[in-house]
C-alpha cells in the first residue's frame, strides 16, 4: 500500500499559476503510475494528468490541457502538478492518486485505473 499526501493547493487569482505536490510513502514509489484529478462541486472527478512510475510516459490531454505539466521525482517519492493560466472554472479539490505499474511507460487516465488516493487540495481561483 502507499498513502499520499498532496500539498500547495491555496487561493489564488485568474491567471495565476500554482504547483501542486503529492508525496507517498509506505511503499515503493518508483513502482507506482501517478495520476491527478479533479473535482468541483457537484461535478464528476476529471482526469488532469498521469505519469507513468519511471517518468518517461505522460499525459496531459486532459481538462486542463496546455496548462499543466506533470513531473516526478522518485528519490523523493513526490510527483508535481504545475499549473498555469488558472481560472475560476479550475476551482475544484485536485485529488493524487496511485496504482502499481507493470511496465515502465504505462500511463492511465481514468479513476477506477487507480487504486490508492490522498485526502485531496483544495485550489480556489478568484477572478
Amino acid at each position: 500500500q502507499v498513502a499520499l499526501v498532496e500539498s500547495g493547493g491555496g487561493l489564488v487569482q485568474a491567471g495565476d499559476s500554482l504547483r501542486l505536490s503529492c508525496v507517498g510513502s509506505g511503499s515503493t514509489f518508483s513502482s507506482h503510475a501517478m495520476g491527478w484529478f479533479r473535482q468541483a462541486p457537484g461535478k464528476e472527478r476529471q482526469f488532469v494528468a498521469a505519469i507513468s512510475r519511471s517518468g518517461i510516459g505522460t499525459n496531459l490531454i486532459g481538462s486542463m490541457e496546455g496548462r499543466v505539466t506533470i513531473s516526478r521525482d522518485n528519490a523523493k517519492d513526490t510527483v508535481l502538478l504545475q499549473m498555469d493560466s488558472l481560472t475560476p472554472e479550475d476551482t475544484a479539490v485536485y485529488y493524487c492518486a496511485a496504482r502499481v505499474s507493470p511496465t515502465h511507460h504505462s500511463v492511465y487516465i481514468t479513476a477506477n485505473d487507480y487504486d490508492y488516493w490522498g485526502q485531496g487540495t483544495q485550489v480556489t481561483v478568484s477572478s
